[in-house]
């Protein structure tokens, strides 16, 4: 660096300088490049890195999108490395202002896509946690891994509220509860951007999908998300309100409609509500084809020129993988007078500000061994191994779990020795590329006794079920991985599942398929105990199983680490600690099942009208190895004003014979609102380690904002009232002046 180099390539001034220096150099087909993306490393000829490389520097593309997902021809450590390399040299060394490439992905539970990465479990798995300061952690350790691949930007946390069960991407959720998605949601930021975007360690969070993309109709992926503006504001807005505060740097739009309007088009959503409302001030990135969707599937545009129009007027600042198509009709819009520079210059600026503060103009390349060392490094897989044994969630135990050891224990099911299905969608999809072991393999290690197995069936077909039979006869209890597949979005790509479009996972099927029923009856009907394990993203009717298996174990996508988590939970080395984030109902004819569902009138009393809250496993539901006692429950405020904190305080004790963990749940409810509000809702928590014998005095500190509501018209309220504490059926009051 010298005094003759231009000031945007000095980082000793400050960023705002470097970047209205830059910008008052570049020429409008150089500004529209930069809010434009395309994607590379797909097998053919349109997106192959050589394509991509005369394409970034004939136009100056600002992002590249995404190395190593499903199907990509790039996916190793190595291969990913040189590619991003290789188009950054090309950015640097064939554009005429040198600007740097900003690589994104989507790496929401680990750095999923590519071989040998850490994988986490997903975000349901990780709300069953409890634990945001070690999915804080984890977020941490995929920003390392995904900063040591040379990408900048990871398209997570999810912020979606999940609300509608049937939905192909709960998996991404962080549960039903605004509260507890909140959490989660900042946790991530925090953990993915850690002190700030200039540490080489950290990439840039992005908030998706905003603001109501969990419960489409019919539960369909896309479809509108119609909701009043007391539901949005009390709701779905939480998680995205907690991630902007944490400072995240960006947010994607959701694909469907919110009142009428794609989001992706809204002035209202990404104007109005986002940047005016919520004060977010950094970049707004569009969905992989939200761009496109507005005129081949919204049908509010008649092409790519209104398309590009309409979301550049909204609010929207980059295209993500547009191509060549949108810097095109960019350029002549601005040029024909259809659309302002100045709107183009202030996403320019956003994008210019984030890689000068990455430090990508004095670092732009990255060294291939550390990317090798980094992922899948034994830090980060112990991580994902300790989170993954956190999410463990026991439903049902009649007492046959834990295991002694010694056992013959029979393992089958589609679940139990399939690496792909247990890391779940959103991943690497072949498993010569995938780390950690599967249930069964975990199970054979850890096992004293004779282990034996026999698949039974795949996810939807029998496959010699009498076999599975015979071998669970000689069993002391059979071990059966049940559940779903890979799958993302509308429960595909199909061709990844082995199934063909409308086959199970559906939309519209929630039990398991009649192949994996058929396979548990038959085992139980061996008199063998039966214990299920539920590898799943959903939370699945099973009915069957909550009746007629010995034990219950919700894994969630667990994640590369999860059959060492399951095989640890089920032979007793770890307490299964995990609480469920979201509902699972007794049938599709009870949806939905939220545990805060809204007050309303029963006006023909319970007989006429049973409990509208009556699910086959609640929210906040389960079980350990031992047994807590909650008591002595207290509040050391019973008057609070409006910007305090409400301590809740109780004695919890293990007075079982085993170490184990409690959730200490607390929900809220406002005694006369002015608007009609739940009866209960999960307003703090806490995760509590015990031994035997062990008491504790625990206190949680609420902030009394968290019993307030939204209210059209006047924002963030908390009301002058009376408002009732639960805990463990423990209740206790205090007032708000």
């Amino acid at each position: 660096m010298t005094q003759d180099d231009p000031l945007y390539r000095r980082p000793d001034q400050p960023t705002e300088h470097r970047v209205e220096d830059l910008l008052s150099r570049m020429t409008l087909e150089e500004k529209a490049g930069q809010v434009v993306g395309t994607w590379a490393g797909e097998r053919g000829e349109t997106h192959d890195i050589p394509v991509v490389r005369d394409t970034v520097a004939e136009h100056g593309f600002g992002s590249v999108a995404a190395f190593g997902w499903a199907g990509a021809a790039v996916s190793t450590p190595r291969e990913i490395v040189e590619a991003v390399n290789t188009l950054q040299e090309t950015a640097m060394e064939e554009t005429r202002l040198s600007i740097p490439v900003l690589f994104t992905v989507d790496a929401v539970h680990g750095h999923a896509y590519v071989e040998d990465a850490t994988v986490f479990p997903n975000g349901l798995g990780a709300a069953a946690t409890w634990d945001p300061k070690l999915i804080e952690r984890s977020a941490a350790a995929t920003a390392r891994e995904v900063r040591a691949t040379g990408a900048h930007q990871n398209y997570s946390p999810t912020c979606d509220v999940a609300r509608e069960p049937r939905w192909g991407r709960v998996q991404e959720t962080h549960g039903e509860s605004p509260r507890l998605a909140a959490d989660f949601a900042a946790a991530k930021v925090w953990g993915l951007q850690g002190e700030g975007i200039d540490d080489p360690e950290s990439v840039v969070a992005t908030a998706k999908h905003f603001p109501a993309y969990s419960d489409p109709e019919r539960g369909q992926d896309g479809a509108p998300v119609e909701v009043s503006e007391y539901v949005l504001g009390n709701t779905f807005l939480p998680p995205f309100e907690a991630a902007i505060d944490a400072g995240v740097e960006s947010v994607m739009p959701a694909y469907s409609a919110t009142n009428g309007e794609p989001a992706h088009a809204s002035i209202q959503l990404l104007t109005d509500r986002l940047r005016d409302e919520l004060d977010f001030d950094g970049h707004v990135v569009a969905d992989w084809s939200g761009i496109k969707q507005l005129h081949e599937s919204h049908g509010v545009t008649a092409d790519w020129r209104e398309s590009v129009r309409r979301t550049r007027e909204a609010g929207l600042d980059v295209g993500s993988v547009d191509h060549t198509v949108h810097v095109e009709e960019l350029v002549e819009l601005v040029e024909d007078g259809q659309l302002d520079e100045a709107i183009l210059d202030d996403s320019v600026r956003r994008v210019l500000r984030v890689k000068f503060e990455l430090g990508l103009f004095e670092e732009p390349f990255i060294d291939v061994e550390d990317a090798v060392s980094t992922l899948g490094c034994d830090e980060h897989r112990e991580l994902a191994r300790e989170t993954a044994s956190q999410s463990m969630t026991l439903l049902e135990n009649d007492g046959i779990l834990p295991l002694s050891g010694d056992e013959t224990v029979f393992v089958g099911g589609p679940n139990a020795d399939n690496l792909v299905h247990q890391v779940g969608g959103w991943s690497h999809h072949e498993e010569a590329g995938l780390a950690g072991d599967t249930v069964r393999e975990a199970i054979e290690e850890r096992a004293a006794g004779e282990v034996l197995f026999e698949q039974g069936a795949t996810l939807i077909e029998e496959r010699d079920i009498d076999a599975a039979v015979e071998k669970a006869s000689r069993a002391d209890v059979a071990v059966l991985g049940l559940g779903e597949g890979w799958y993302i979005h509308e429960f595909g790509p199909q061709d990844m599942l082995g199934t063909d479009t409308g086959e199970w996972p559906t939309r519209s099927e929630l039990r398991l398929p009649p192949a994996q029923r058929r396979l548990a009856e038959a085992i139980h009907a061996t008199g063998t105990p039966v214990v299920g394990v539920l590898l799943t993203g959903r939370p699945l009717i099973v009915d069957w199983l909550a009746e007629h298996a010995d034990a219950l174990l919700m894994a969630y996508f667990p994640g590369s680490e999860g059959g060492q988590a399951v095989a640890e939970t089920l032979f007793g080395d770890r307490d299964p600690g995990g609480r469920l984030p979201i509902s699972i109902a007794r049938s599709h004819g009870d949806l939905p099942q939220l545990h805060d569902h809204a007050r309303h009138p029963l006006t023909l009393g319970k007989a006429e009208h049973p409990d509208s809250y009556d699910p086959l496993y609640p929210f906040g539901h389960g079980l350990s190895y031992t047994t807590f006692e909650r008591r002595d429950l207290e509040l050391t405020e019973t008057a609070v004003g409006p910007d305090g904190t409400v301590s809740v305080a109780m004695t919890v004790e293990n007075v079982g014979s085993r170490p184990g963990e409690d959730v200490i749940q607390v929900y809220g409810r406002q005694e006369t609102p002015s608007r009609v509000r739940p009866d209960r809702e999960l307003v703090g928590y806490d995760r509590v380690a015990l031994d035997p014998g062990e008491a504790r005095t625990v206190e949680i500190g609420v902030p009394v904002e968290h019993f307030g509501f939204y209210k059209p018209g006047e924002g963030h309220v908390l009301e002058g009232d009376t408002y009732h504490v639960t805990v463990a059926g423990m209740e206790a009051a205090f007032t708000v002046e």
